[in-house]
């Protein structure tokens, strides 16, 4: 414990423990100083405010902490992405999938695939710089480029997961779709336990996507309270169900709430959605939804057949998101250069590609690779990850 004081005026700031680690093994590669202080933002403030008058010492600016890492090679970009992730994390698997993530799982994977494709490329350039020398070995790039369709096929492999491991980074999402006054935001209140979208009698009132983040049984899951389905001649209402429908066509899982009275939104308004559950609503009424029978149904203000809903959900998203912990792609961007990645090898291996050529595209599958781990990355890529830190992570 050190007594920490204002060197201007001698006054006391606080008692706080002060730690002192010597690099590189330290999370930034550098020596760092910690002052564990009392937490409250008084004390906070002013220890801030006589560390920033020192000469040489400035605030953090977001991410630069864990950017001064990754540049001193403390941590490559994919396990920067984890740990933004894990600090984000709100449920079970998200936290499970992020630590994996933040220890390098996916860095150290795409490291071993580099390795081995440098060594490919290393051979087949060889032939090319010392094509006349009578010791390169004759079968040495064809032994090489078997390596590479092995790695091409372990690609394509690692790239057939469902999106597992995205979807359950941003959660499952599920559209609630109905007509106007069908019960869409009370459900939505219902299912998050609290007011979050406004209920009212006057058709229309939702005019944009509402969005509620819940926890259920370890998944996350994304509720999307979109406007009533309807045809109408106001601008404002037929943009906000221009929204509702492309929300509906992209989420994960569609609600179709089907009224009592009224005409309901059938299921062939999503044709080709494979995940859509009609809920009856108002059951609290007992009443008659037809010849068209919804497949459950629900009263939000009795909250009889809830439970039965929120199972339903419980088995969609273990169905769609069982697995992400331990998916390899958690972002769009590893997908994307994974995606790139396996292009560049199955053109190099193109029969009758001259050694130029088939060199090129393994040096274009390395800069993929070198891209998701950060080894190859442009300065705007790297501020777009690090500014989503906060500030002095």
């Amino acid at each position: 414990m050190r007594t920490l004081c204002d060197p201007e005026t001698g006054e006391t700031l606080d008692q706080a423990l002060v730690a002192g680690f010597a690099g590189p093994d330290t999370v930034t590669g550098e020596d760092l100083v910690e002052f564990h202080c009392h937490g409250g933002p008084a004390v906070v403030r002013a220890v801030l405010r006589v560390l920033t008058r020192a000469p040489g010492l400035r605030l953090a600016e977001a991410g630069e902490f864990t950017r001064r890492g990754f540049e001193n090679g403390r941590l490559d970009l994919a396990a920067v992405e984890g740990l933004a992730d894990l600090i984000s994390a709100e449920t079970e698997g998200q936290r499970r999938q992020a630590v994996r993530q933040a220890g390098g799982f996916i860095g150290g994977q795409v490291e071993a695939w580099r390795a081995r494709l440098i060594q490919a490329l290393a051979i087949v350039e060889s032939g090319l710089d010392f094509a006349d020398e009578d010791d390169v070995p004759d079968d040495g790039e064809a032994a090489a480029m078997g390596d590479i369709a092995a790695l091409a096929d372990e690609l394509a492999a690692a790239l057939v997961d469902g999106e597992r491991g995205e979807r359950l980074r941003r959660g499952l999402e599920v559209a609630i779709v109905g007509p106007p006054n069908a019960g869409k935001s009370s459900l939505l209140n219902a299912l998050a336990r609290r007011d979050v979208a406004i209920v009212t009698a006057t058709p229309g009132t939702t005019r944009d996507v509402l969005e509620v983040d819940l926890d259920l049984s370890g998944y996350p899951i994304r509720l999307l309270d979109t406007a009533g389905l309807r045809r109408t001649e106001d601008p404002i209402e037929l943009e906000g169900i221009r929204r509702a429908r492309d929300r509906a066509a992209s989420a994960d899982v569609v609600l179709v709430l089907v009224p009592p009275v009224g005409e309901g939104v059938s299921r062939e308004t999503f044709p080709d959605h494979p995940n859509v559950v009609r809920v009856g609503t108002k059951a609290d009424l007992d009443p008659d939804y037809g010849r068209d029978a919804p497949d459950l149904t629900v009263s939000a203000v009795s909250e009889r057949g809830l439970d039965p809903l929120i199972s339903r959900l419980g088995w969609l998203a273990a169905d769609q998101l069982s697995g992400g912990e331990d998916a390899l792609v958690t972002r769009e961007r590893h997908r994307t250069e994974l995606m790139e990645a396996e292009r560049e090898l199955w053109a190099a291996l193109s029969d009758g590609l001259p050694a130029e050529a088939r060199a090129e595209h393994l040096r274009r599958a390395g800069v993929a690779f070198g891209r998701l781990t950060g080894r190859i990355d442009p300065e705007e890529v790297l501020g777009a990850v690090f500014s989503t830190f906060c500030i002095g992570k």
